[in-house]
Formats: structure tokens, C-alpha cells, sequence
């Protein structure tokens, strides 16, 4: 059982109330909040042991650094903002993908990826945004 440390309490809260798989970095400038001085070399330390413990597990995305959360949440699957990068997650899951299985396979487990653009980088206000930014590139 790893020391029960502020940092550790910190990491863990930023994991519990973050509402998302988180990154490493995301999880030390939530932390940072209640220990400033947390590093990112804490916030690896402290992750490895709380996956190692089963408390927090990886999402891994092709191509991507993992990102962190809860082990105790129920089957979901993820959906990957193509602006932001966020990953949020997507709760339930409506099954029959055994059905898409070639005969003679057995399926242990399964991960579903959405990918699209969050509520947030959707907004029109956003999108105006955005568009002003790329013209004003494209004008250069």
C-alpha cells in the first residue's frame, strides 16, 4: 500500500472530480490547485501505483499518451474531440459486437472510439472563432 500523501490526495481527487480521463499534465494542473508545488514526475510516480493497486486504469488511444480514470466506473466506451483532444466518456454501451465477430472467434473484451468535436468546440462562437483563425492564416 503506497504512503497516503497530500500529493497523492490530490492526484486522486483530480482524477475523481475531473469527469474524463485525464492526462498526466491535466492531472498536475488540476493538483496543482491544492499543492502547488506537485510535478509531473510525482503525478507519474503516484499514477503507476494507483493503477498498479487497481484504483485508477489507462485509456489508451492509438498514437496517443494514456490518460487516466477511475477503475471502479462501469463499461463505457470514449468519444476524442478532434480540436481540444479531450476525451470524455461515453456511458453504457448498446453491445452486439459479437455479432460482427468472424465464426469461431471469441471476443473477451471490446473499446468503442467516437470521434467528432465536443459540445464546447461545436458552439457557433467557437466555430466563428476558429474560422477567423484560419483566415487570418490563410491571408499570410
Amino acid at each position: 500500500m503506497e504512503r497516503q500523501t497530500k500529493q497523492r490526495h490530490a492526484i486522486e481527487a483530480a482524477i475523481r472530480e475531473g469527469g474524463r480521463p485525464l492526462l498526466p499534465a491535466e492531472l498536475v494542473t488540476l493538483a496543482q490547485e491544492t499543492v502547488p508545488g506537485i510535478n509531473i514526475a510525482t503525478v507519474y510516480r503516484c499514477v503507476k501505483a494507483l493503477a498498479e493497486e487497481g484504483v485508477i486504469r489507462a485509456v489508451e488511444l492509438p498514437g496517443e499518451p494514456a490518460r487516466y480514470e477511475r477503475a471502479d466506473l462501469h463499461h463505457h466506451h470514449h468519444f476524442r474531440c478532434d480540436e481540444c483532444e479531450r476525451v470524455f466518456d461515453v456511458p453504457g454501451c448498446r453491445g452486439g459486437v459479437e455479432s460482427n465477430v468472424p465464426d469461431g472467434f471469441s471476443v473477451r473484451a471490446h473499446e468503442v472510439v467516437l470521434f467528432g468535436r465536443c459540445a464546447e468546440c461545436e458552439r457557433p462562437s467557437r466555430k466563428r472563432t476558429r474560422s477567423a483563425t484560419t483566415a487570418r492564416r490563410s491571408s499570410r
